[in-house]
């Protein structure tokens, strides 16, 4: 997914945003760059527990050993969400993702503070499912 923007882009338009309003809306939009799953990417496999939402989250390794991601939800903030936690992990080799704190990318954007309980917990079940999915993805390399 090489049209994602990557952290700092994501950053910077995120603040140019004036208030939630028209940041919920960019994050909606984001959601809308994420190409459509085929049938068997939506594999139940792939289905994220701990989200209101249905969310689905592929993870492949690629030539380099770099993880390639694909995602969807049937909710188009959560559809957003996913996006930018992509592009936080985008590029990245399994060991860096299992590494990367991104608590704190999202404290700083007072995404905590303005998602439901609800979303708030998908996005965490998110995250600990791709550094659970990294983990296996290093095993299977032997890194």
């Amino acid at each position: 997914m090489s049209n994602l923007p990557n952290k700092e882009k994501l950053i910077r338009n995120f603040f140019r945003c004036h208030n939630w309003e028209e940041k919920y809306l960019y994050i909606i939009e984001l959601g809308a760059q994420l190409p459509a799953l085929t049938a068997q990417q939506r594999h139940p496999n792939n289905l994220i527990n701990g989200c209101q939402s249905q969310v689905w989250i592929e993870m492949t390794l690629a030539e380099d050993g770099t993880v390639l991601f694909a995602g969807d939800s049937d909710a188009a903030i959560v559809k957003g969400l996913v996006v930018m936690v992509f592009s936080l992990y985008q590029h990245l080799l399994p060991q860096q993702i299992i590494k990367l704190d991104i608590k704190s990318f999202f404290a700083d954007l007072e995404l905590s503070q303005h998602l439901t309980p609800g979303r708030s917990q998908g996005l965490e079940a998110m995250v600990r499912t791709i550094r659970a999915r990294a983990e296996c993805l290093c095993m299977q390399a032997n890194v």
